[in-house]
């Protein structure tokens, strides 16, 4: 009689064990899901170098504003911000070339339109799994004397990357600094990774659209995104 009250005792035991591990186990599953956007439940998302596997280059989506029929602003000289952001896309991946521990995607190499309807930017860098999604573009206003650069973020994880961008961008160009301000644009809140939209200065802004227009600036700006990155990266 007593071994079968301890065999009893022994198997309720037993069956109590597995019924506990069982929901733990579940609950650490639950808790092992991460939004990649949120920094709090992904911190490693805030800066992927912890995480990134040694020795393989980062993807870095450059993306350059507009293209084809969609022209963007019109400078006060009347060419098209589009021109202008693939210029200034090409210099940066061109300058990227020399830093092996980067890869630079462009989502248009020349003047394509790229469908907003369809979210292909940031579908491109999501399928892509990129590291940072950066868009280039020139700003516009209906008053000719506004000027200076601004860097537009979304999600929390991508307001350092604002910080640096504007930063950087700022002192190379000289324009003056508008800051960097959250904006649900669909190519910030559609991507999963950190990513910033970069309004490098007005193009209605005759003496600034005069400068963005300049090898030399383009140059000096585009350095200064690639900074930026490495900063963000830590690859300094």
């Amino acid at each position: 009689m007593r071994r079968a009250v301890l065999s009893v005792a022994m198997l309720l035991s037993l069956v109590l064990f597995v019924l506990l591990y069982g929901t733990l186990s579940g609950e650490g599953a639950a808790s092992s899901k991460t939004d990649r956007n949120d920094p709090v439940m992904n911190p490693l998302n805030e800066n992927k170098t912890a995480s990134h596997p040694s020795g393989t280059p980062f993807k870095v989506v450059i993306d350059p504003g507009h293209g084809g029929k969609d022209r963007g602003a019109t400078g006060a000289s009347g060419n098209f911000e589009k021109e202008f952001t693939l210029q200034l896309a090409r210099k940066v991946e061109e300058l990227a070339k020399q830093e092996p521990r980067i890869q630079v995607y462009m989502t248009r190499t020349d003047d394509r339109f790229i469908s907003s309807v369809d979210r292909e930017r940031p579908k491109f860098a999501n399928d892509l799994d990129a590291d940072l999604f950066i868009s280039i573009h020139g700003n516009t206003y209906e008053d000719p004397g506004v000027s200076g650069t601004e860097t537009y973020y979304y999600h929390k994880n991508s307001l350092s990357l604002a910080d640096i961008m504007q930063r950087q961008v700022v002192q190379a160009s000289g324009f003056r600094d508008r800051g960097a301000k959250k904006q649900d644009y669909f190519v910030l809140k559609d991507t999963d990774m950190p990513a910033v939209l970069i309004e490098t200065g007005y193009a209605t802004n005759p003496q600034e659209e005069k400068a963005m227009l300049t090898e030399e600036v383009q140059s000096r700006i585009a350095a200064s995104i690639l900074e930026g990155i490495k900063e963000y990266l830590k690859l300094k």
